[in-house]
């Protein structure tokens, strides 16, 4: 059995899925302070509770034979982090520690670390390998540097096998439209203007028009969410069966859109045209970050099948049918 921590979030539950579809067991361990129970596939086993209670992990690795973790229970919201960074020290760090722990105890070895694309902080090259320097610039991403500088240590002292993935930007949703991307509050490009289109927001802001790229708007690396479980089954399953035993690995398209194209190409997908009001740069906005993943495709055959075109279909299907 696979135990998916923080499985009713937005990509927690692709995964779930994924997993559901090919006939896995799987456990679901979510508090759902953001996610979603609609969200869980109902052929897992759902345990609500939080990663820090050592009492519910202890129940769940003493009735359950728990071959690996995957662990995607977070606080992500890079504004927040900069306004209260005890909270995501706590809850992305020191909650994860315990969960760590009680793996350790319970002789569990094999985790998927859901990571960042932030990790990287303001890189000095387009196109990022995971061998470019860490330097990130918010508490977010130094969470997140945090808990990979604990696991390769974990690695060393106590045998913990680890793969930890670094997404660039995640978008799109289920093929059928039954799950998809629900932030509250919702800080993603691509559901912010699908949200403009359907009538939720006057306006959509693009911050900065005079980056050093093609339409002077950020370039940025999308994923579909679908790709990134596929990417997460093939570690875990290298994991199981000893192919792998500490792994970084990048996930994205290796292609770049501008935030001016994110609009296009939305509005060429709805036929609603948008609202576009134009803005200052952000601090710490990179004017592009694109991930190379050749070093997943070489190492366990991932490659990525969905197009822009195909997220954002995806993903207004998704937005228009929505049930939570």
């Amino acid at each position: 059995m696979i135990l998916v921590v923080g499985g009713a979030g937005y990509i927690g539950s692709h995964i779930v899925k994924e997993l559901v579809n090919q006939d896995r067991k799987v456990m679901v361990l979510d508090n759902l302070s953001t996610g979603n129970r609609k969200a869980v596939d109902e052929k897992a086993i759902f345990v609500e509770g939080d990663l820090s209670d050592r009492s519910v992990l202890r129940d769940i690795f003493g009735q359950y034979d728990i071959q690996a973790v995957m662990h995607f229970a977070a606080n992500s919201l890079v504004g927040e982090s900069v306004i209260d960074p005890y909270k995501y020290y706590e809850n992305n760090v020191g909650k994860t520690i315990v969960l760590l722990e009680e793996m350790k105890l319970a002789n569990v070895n094999n985790f998927v670390f859901s990571s960042t694309a932030a990790t990287y902080g303001i890189p000095d090259t387009d196109i990022l390998k995971e061998d470019n320097v860490t330097a990130p610039i918010n508490p977010y991403g130094r969470s997140k540097l945090m808990v990979e500088n604990i696991l390769e240590d974990a690695f060393q002292a106590y045998g913990l096998n680890y793969v930890t993935m670094r997404y660039f930007n995640a978008a799109g949703a289920y093929e059928n439209a039954e799950i998809g991307e629900a932030h509250d509050p919702e800080t993603h490009l691509i559901p912010i203007i699908l949200g403009h289109l359907l009538g939720e927001r006057e306006t959509i802001s693009v911050f900065g028009t005079d980056y050093e790229t093609k339409d002077g708007t950020c370039v940025r690396d999308y994923i579909h969410v679908s790709d990134l479980a596929s990417a997460h089954i093939l570690a875990v399953d290298a994991l199981i069966n000893k192919q792998v035993d500490h792994r970084v690995y990048n996930l994205g398209n290796g292609e770049g859109y501008t935030v001016k194209e994110i609009i296009l190409t939305c509005e060429e997908v709805t036929g609603v045209k948008a609202k576009v009001v134009e803005g200052e740069r952000r601090a710490g906005d990179p004017a592009t970050l694109v991930a190379s993943s050749a070093k997943i495709s070489r190492e366990l055959g991932w490659s990525p099948k969905y197009d822009l075109q195909q997220i954002i279909s995806s993903a207004w299907n998704w937005h228009r049918n929505r049930s939570y």
